[in-house]
């Protein structure tokens, strides 16, 4: 909570407190995958990905109308885990494709039919 402090008191100095809420849920969504897809931190793909990821989150908080009422966790808490689930969803589909498309340069992915010996 502390943490958040300053992007609360940013808003309200703007006069968007109404914004604050929806943008530190946005923040944390895409924190925790990059966290959970760490690993995929040397591509520049899952970089771009995580970016335009982001980016697609800017109309959800500036064009819905929020509210600065209290809303209870248990409504917040699923909204969090889907936007998640479907980030994360995004970011492997997109690696599915990048993995895809490194083999596809005339190589042969290891594993591969025939085996290397055999012919």
């Amino acid at each position: 909570m502390i943490g958040s402090l300053p992007l609360y008191l940013l808003f309200a100095y703007f006069g968007r407190f109404d914004l604050a809420r929806p943008t530190l849920v946005s923040l944390a969504m895409v924190a925790i995958v990059i966290a959970m897809r760490w690993k995929l931190r040397r591509h520049a793909w899952f970089w771009g990905t995580m970016v335009i990821l982001g980016a697609l989150h800017l109309p959800l908080i500036l064009f819905v109308p929020w509210t600065t009422r209290w809303i209870p966790a248990f409504v917040i808490i699923p909204i969090g885990i889907a936007d998640l689930y479907v980030m994360l969803w995004v970011v492997s589909v997109v690696g599915k494709f990048m993995e895809g498309s490194e083999t596809s340069g005339g190589e042969r992915p290891s594993g591969g039919w025939p085996p290397s010996g055999s012919v």
